[in-house]
């Protein structure tokens, strides 16, 4: 087990003065404080016993059923017994890893993947199999040559929705062409998407698990549209494998916050979301193209990175020569951090690149941000010629 480097550098995004596109945090101004605070009124008003007691493992009913519901515009259809409420979709990667991974037995994910993911996984000593991965996500080819390349595969690990760490979105052809590949290779797919209610241009395609609902497992969070803070997610599981991941949570612990749980289920049984989620979106997407904007005006030739269609993050490469890890305490020193690529990949990183976040920060501030950042690399970029043979 290792530290996360993301956690890490939020400690140092802490310090005074230091514009931070590191964490992939929401954005405070999307809390709905005032709904919250209406609802733990109404918890502690009419189920306060209830509410702060022990619960069952399983998660509070009528959220699980609110997710089942949910889930059918995502192209699945899920029975409430096949939801499990888990303390963040983080917990749901660690049950996941709990009962699927075996020590010395493949995982596969693709490059470069969530580092939160394979933080989850590393401690059951899987060995990760890294999948060829372009703008559009997962080679169905790589998929498909896994009883060859790594047999036994486990699972694979896929983020079909603005992925963390590119941005990037799978399309309809490639969703299909992918799960096809999967199936017929006999590998279940674990599916994560936090930030597929954020989209920009264009609402997200059926979910990669109802093209294969029996050999799929689906996360889900309530963090990136409602709060953070009080680690709340879920579980979508087959039948079969439903009793063994309950009894992973069990071990865990017990229960996620009832709470918690019942103050979420307040704020959105009425369709509060769908009221909440689009301003969440202007936001970002005003966000976003102000980055998008800062990024093609201040960074130096050679930069790469694609405009994300939603989610949270751009992925810049770097020119040759460059290293984002050894840039970043230039970086900070002059004022702005980031998060280094490298730590995205199971295998063969790629120093060149970083992720931006553009969530936090005004567009104002993003473009000086950005334009911190483009000096820093003209900067390095005419050392390393200075330096040259």
């Amino acid at each position: 087990m290792n530290p996360s480097i993301i956690r890490e550098i939020l400690k140092v995004t802490e310090q005074p003065g230091i514009l931070s596109m590191a964490g992939g945090l929401p954005s405070s101004d999307t809390f709905p404080v005032s709904e919250l605070k209406a609802a733990c009124e109404h918890v502690l008003t009419h189920t306060p016993s209830e509410a702060l007691q022990y619960a069952a493992s399983e998660g509070f009913g009528p959220l699980r059923e609110w997710v089942a519901e949910r889930a059918k515009t995502l192209g699945m259809k899920v029975s409430p017994d096949q939801v499990l409420i888990t303390s963040g979709s983080q917990q749901g990667l660690d049950l996941v890893g709990k009962i699927l991974c075996d020590a010395g037995a493949p995982v596969a994910v693709e490059t470069p993947t969530y580092l939160g993911a394979l933080q989850a996984f590393t401690p059951y000593e899987p060995i990760f199999a890294s999948l060829d991965s372009d703008e559009q996500g997962v080679s169905p080819a790589a998929l498909a040559r896994l009883p060859h390349d790594a047999p036994g595969t486990r699972f694979a690990y896929l983020l079909p929705n603005y992925q963390n760490p590119t941005g990037r979105v799978m399309s309809a052809a490639r969703r299909e062409e992918a799960m096809a590949a999967a199936r017929s290779a006999g590998v279940p797919v674990v599916e994560d998407n936090p930030y597929g209610d954020l989209w920009f241009d264009e609402a997200p395609l059926p979910s990669l698990s109802s093209l294969w609902p029996e050999g799929s497992i689906y996360l889900g969070s309530f963090s990136k549209v409602l709060t953070p803070g009080f680690r709340l997610g879920y579980m979508i599981a087959p039948p079969a494998l439903y009793p063994k991941l309950l009894q992973a949570k069990q071990a865990a612990d017990l229960h996620t916050p009832g709470f918690n749980q019942r103050v979420v289920y307040e704020v959105i049984r009425n369709g509060f979301l769908d009221q909440h989620v689009p301003k969440i979106r202007a936001l970002y997407k005003a966000n976003r193209d102000a980055m998008a904007q800062a990024l093609q005006q201040h960074l130096p030739p050679g930069c790469e990175w694609q405009t994300p269609k939603g989610g949270m993050f751009f992925w810049v490469r770097l020119p040759e020569g460059l290293d984002a890890m050894a840039l970043l305490p230039k970086a900070v020193d002059a004022g702005i951090a980031f998060v280094p690529g490298a730590a995205f990949y199971a295998h063969a990183p790629d120093p060149r690149t970083l992720r931006l976040s553009f969530v936090t920060l005004t567009p104002t501030r993003i473009g000086e941000g950005v334009a911190i950042l483009g000096r820093v690399l003209r900067e390095a970029l005419q050392l390393s010629a200075e330096h040259a043979p």
